[in-house]
């Protein structure tokens, strides 16, 4: 069973790894990454942005290498993609 993950130590964790946060300003996203609480298991990933899935997938590496379990998603109906990250 994952152990419980918080979305503030992956946004620093990322922001230490030279990643920019998101801001939403003037009704549309700034370029960076945001991190979403999904439940006490689960972070959600989200990048705002040009080459979202470049972004995404550098990403993916980073988390993996921290020992993170991440896995790819879309939302439904062809919704944003982004990434569920888990402690294993």
């Amino acid at each position: 069973m994952a152990r419980r993950i918080k979305a503030a130590d992956i946004e620093r964790l990322l922001i230490d790894q030279g990643h920019a946060l998101s801001a939403f300003e003037a009704g549309e996203w700034d370029p960076g990454f945001r991190v979403t609480q999904a439940g006490p298991r689960q972070v959600n990933v989200f990048y705002d942005g040009p080459g979202e899935a470049d972004q995404l997938a550098d990403i993916t590496t980073e988390l993996r290498a921290q020992g993170l379990h991440v896995v790819a998603n879309q939302q439904d109906r062809g919704g944003r993609r982004r990434l569920e990250a888990t402690r294993p």
